[in-house]
């Protein structure tokens, strides 16, 4: 039976791996290869350049701009969203009065969960959609500056989507207001795994809301927390449906609302340099697994466990 072990174990193993390096690790591979050549894309030859996609990468001003929205997108949307997701999903579960040692969440908790899932049901193209509409302006139907001019502010209205200064944290504000109704679910969840004998240990303590979240919900639910700051990492990363749908191929005006997605899909189908797209590929693949990669050893920390 020993003999047999190792053919019957690499018998059921080799098939999906097989597939898997096939559709997975095949792909990532024929990417780096088309980096190094000058495919357009449309043409069954294609020459080795070597690096000189990447040369040129050094020296486009347009790919910077998409790379700092890119960081700003990274460094904001994830910081946003989770600490907005904890605060609601900490009201609806240990939020609500305190009244003779119990804990409990906000009146109508089961209600704002539905209400901040509900973007969650609707593709990114319409809340693209829907968010152009807001932003636009007022002779267009923009919804922002209507409510502003309602309320005596018109001092306040701009031209949100023309404005460069203001487009790439329209993007985070849009794609904050899309992913955080998922992480309450998720921090609702990790939460109502908690006891509500610490809490209520706490509220005899005389602990304090917010004392009660740093030092209770907080730990016992930072395993979920991390895995769900990586994963909005990498989704904030991407942002190329909300900025293609909300600003346009080039990125809005002066393409400040640039990222790389758009700048890859621009290379790609518009100039047809897929040779130059495949390079920024590659770019957001090492981008990706460093941001995950710096952000799970950021967040790691002894876990709690409860007896």
């Amino acid at each position: 039976m020993r003999h047999g072990k190792y053919p019957f174990i690499l018998a059921f193993l080799l098939p999906p791996v097989g597939i898997y390096a096939i559709y997975m690790l095949s792909p990532y591979l024929q990417a780096i290869y088309i980096s190094m050549t000058d495919w357009s894309g449309f043409t069954s030859t294609q020459t080795f350049i070597g690096f000189d996609n990447y040369v040129e990468m050094w020296h486009d001003d347009q790919l910077r701009t998409a790379l700092r929205n890119n960081l700003i997108l990274v460094l904001v949307v994830p910081v946003l969203t989770l600490l907005l997701g904890l605060f609601f999903a900490s009201m609806l579960n240990v939020g609500g009065r305190r009244r003779g040692g119990a804990v409990t969440g906000v009146r109508g908790a089961s209600i704002y969960k539905v209400v901040y899932f509900f973007p969650q049901v609707l593709s990114v193209a319409i809340i693209g959609i829907v968010f152009k509409y807001v932003f636009a302006p007022e002779n267009a139907g923009g919804i922002l500056n209507r409510v502003l001019g309602a309320v005596g502010l018109d001092g306040l209205q701009r031209l949100w989507l023309a404005e460069p200064n203001y487009l790439i944290w329209i993007v985070v504000l849009v794609m904050t207001w899309s992913f955080v109704g998922f992480y309450v679910v998720l921090f609702s969840a990790a939460m109502q795994s908690i006891p509500r004998d610490i809490y209520e240990a706490a509220l005899l303590d005389g602990s304090s809301r917010l004392t009660t979240f740093r030092k209770i919900t907080v730990p016992l639910v930072w395993d979920t927390v991390q895995v769900g700051w990586v994963y909005m990492a990498i989704q904030a990363m991407d942002g190329f449906a909300t900025v293609h749908i909300m600003l346009g191929i080039n990125g809005g005006v002066q393409g400040a609302g640039d990222v790389l997605g758009i700048a890859m899909y621009r290379e790609a189908f518009a100039e047809s340099d897929f040779g130059y797209a495949a390079a920024i590929g590659v770019l957001m693949l090492v981008l990706t697994m460093l941001v995950a990669v710096v952000f799970m050893r950021g967040l790691r920390r002894e876990r709690v466990e409860l007896a």
